[in-house]
């Protein structure tokens, strides 16, 4: 008889050269485990990026469109808000009655995360997009379309314009900046693809930091314009466009396009109030 020591080892080695599809092990704890292992595979979340969920590294015109930046309920909330800006202003009032006009509780106003600024920031998208069917004199030069294109969008604050320094007061706080900058940005690229310029080179960058101070500094002094038909404030603006078209001219250097553009982005923050 061998050793019980013995035994036990024999026993183990003769498991170890054993397939492991001959081992035996009770009926209910193995089926419990291969549940388990199951279940918790299906569990996982596929991490792998689909097709659509990839960010495009490029940039067309036959791009497909962003995602909305209002929600539908936003939007009807907004829409109707903005009905009651030239009475009210920007302020909470106008998202409630806004709300109200909607067919919402005014307590439906907390789905907006910024709150007036969203009323702001929905006066800029909206006038913005209605840029592309502005209709443009077909013998123009790239200047002269720029300058309609952006009278045009000065034009679209009027019905607002009482309450329009209040906004850009709004915009100037620090938590708005940089959404404020970046929606100046797109508008003053909108005007210039709209007015047809394919500049490649570094004036691509020149021109629309200059469009975005421009036009950040001529909507500040159409606040104070009380001419006839704005007529004042359309004169400031060609002058403007005319001294920048004139700098970009001698812009040549890397240190000159630096600090034009630095300089250009203070004045635009200047404009809005800020304290700098």
């Amino acid at each position: 008889m061998r050793p019980p020591a013995l035994s036990r080892a024999a026993a183990g080695a003769s498991r170890l050269l054993t397939p492991r599809a001959a081992w035996t092990r009770p009926a209910s704890t193995t089926s419990s485990s291969i549940t388990t292992l199951t279940t918790t595979r299906r569990a996982q979340p596929n991490l792998q990026p689909t097709t659509a969920s990839r960010a495009r590294a490029y940039h067309a015109s036959t791009h497909p469109p962003p995602p909305p930046p209002f929600s539908p309920t936003e939007t009807a909330i907004l829409s109707a808000a903005y009905t009651h800006v030239p009475t009210h202003g920007f302020s909470q009032t106008s998202l409630a009655l806004g709300a109200r006009s909607a067919g919402y509780l005014d307590i439906s106003t907390n789905l907006l995360p910024d709150g007036v600024f969203s009323l702001i920031k929905y006066h800029l998208l909206t006038h913005r997009e209605l840029l592309s069917s502005t209709p443009l004199p077909p013998t123009s030069t790239l200047s002269a379309k720029v300058e309609h294109l952006t009278f045009t969008r000065l034009l679209a604050n009027a019905p607002v314009l009482p309450h329009l320094q209040s906004a850009l007061a709004i915009m100037a706080q620090p938590s708005y900046i940089p959404t404020s900058l970046a929606e100046l940005a797109v508008l003053a690229d909108e005007i210039l693809y709209l007015a047809g310029d394919v500049s490649v080179d570094p004036t691509w960058y020149t021109k629309r930091a200059s469009l975005s101070a421009i036009y950040a500094a001529s909507e500040l002094f159409m606040t104070n314009d009380t001419s006839a038909g704005f007529r004042d404030t359309r004169a400031f603006l060609a002058r403007r466009l005319g001294e920048a078209e004139e700098l970009g001219g001698a812009v040549r250097s890397v240190g000159e396009w630096v600090g034009f553009n630095a300089k250009a982005g203070v004045n635009v923050l200047r404009s809005w109030g800020a304290p700098i």
